[in-house]
């Protein structure tokens, strides 16, 4: 007696896990009506529907980061370097504050003190110092300015928004309803202006436009929206797909539906979001981090045949083939 009802149950786990993650959201609303009008055309029973996969972990916190060594100088010895004006810049950085910076507060700091020392090296002051302040200007200068391209990549892959952007606890864009995404691009877009000038003296940081574009990323996890929708694509297609493949092409069968006209503009801002992300993390002049190459490479590349935008594109060309073998309706 004891086993039966333990199978029920298993069973209606099953179906309820099922049934949760091909419910009817308005992200799968177009992918249903598609399915639907194929099983009508094909005169099938139905098409077998599962759930995406989900997007891939973003990597921890210590996998994604640059360790960077704590530059300690005494107080005396960066007064004696007071010409070069960073004794109030280094003093505001160290009070309470100023440790608890967010990383994009400790980016415009570490730029703003390569600024001022390089300025100052390239000056007249290093000729009116001691040999030893002299040194310590020159070796302090070599040490940011080395230290420059990793601080901007931890400044971005430190920050809250930057993170939840890559949020797996997202939902797939509703065709329907697309979100305008300029100003996520712009968004992106100055934090790669930051890094491509960060050596440049002339080109001047603002704090507050920094963190109005970082407040843009924040409100939706556009990164992993983007991912699960492009998934979420591949997955309904191929089962499309495996279903025309089921059919033999007759005379009486014919499609009437073309390629869903939707899915072009839901491709086109998953095609511009990833290619603004990437070029972000291919323009720093450093070499990422071990786990965001591979995540980069997994989950976010457009020319790696197994990461999802180009599974998409080969889905679709092979959905298109199978549609061709069929007659398409007439419209009466």
């Amino acid at each position: 007696m004891t086993p039966y009802p333990q199978r029920l149950l298993w069973l209606a786990v099953s179906a309820s896990l099922f049934l949760a993650g091909c419910n009817n959201s308005s992200a799968e609303q177009p992918w249903i009506e598609y399915h639907q009008q194929l099983t009508s055309d094909l005169s099938i029973a139905t098409i077998e529907r599962y759930s995406p996969s989900n997007v891939g972990e973003f990597p921890e916190r210590r996998e994604r980061l640059f360790d960077i060594p704590e530059t300690r100088e005494g107080m005396l010895n960066v007064y004696a370097l007071r010409e070069c004006q960073i004794t109030s810049l280094i003093a505001a950085r160290n009070n309470q504050l100023g440790r608890v910076a967010p990383p994009s507060q400790q980016w415009l700091y570490e730029r703003e003190l390569w600024q001022r020392l390089s300025a100052c090296w390239n000056s007249d002051v290093p000729d009116s110092l001691s040999d030893d302040n002299k040194a310590r200007l020159a070796q302090l200068t070599e040490l940011k300015t080395e230290q420059l391209p990793a601080v901007s990549w931890n400044a971005i892959f430190d920050s809250e928004e930057w993170e939840k952007s890559f949020s797996r606890a997202s939902d797939p864009l509703d065709s329907a309803s697309l979100p305008n995404i300029n100003k996520h691009l712009a968004a992106v877009a100055y934090l790669e202006q930051m890094v491509v000038h960060q050596f440049n003296s002339n080109w001047q940081q603002d704090s507050a436009t920094l963190e109005n574009h970082l407040k843009t990323l924040q409100e939706r996890p556009l990164t992993a929206e983007v991912l699960r929708t492009v998934l979420l694509a591949y997955q309904r297609l191929t089962e499309a797909n495996e279903a025309l493949e089921s059919t033999q092409p007759k005379a009486s069968v014919c499609l009437q539906d073309d390629f869903p006209a939707w899915l072009a503009p839901v491709e086109q801002i998953s095609l511009q979001w990833l290619t603004a992300i990437n070029q972000l993390i291919n323009i720093h002049e450093i070499t990422p981090p071990e786990a965001v190459k591979n995540y980069q490479n997994t989950w976010l590349s457009l020319r790696n045949p197994q990461a999802p935008w180009q599974q998409l594109q080969r889905v679709k060309i092979e959905h298109q083939a199978l549609r061709d073998q069929f007659n398409r309706c007439s419209d009466n």
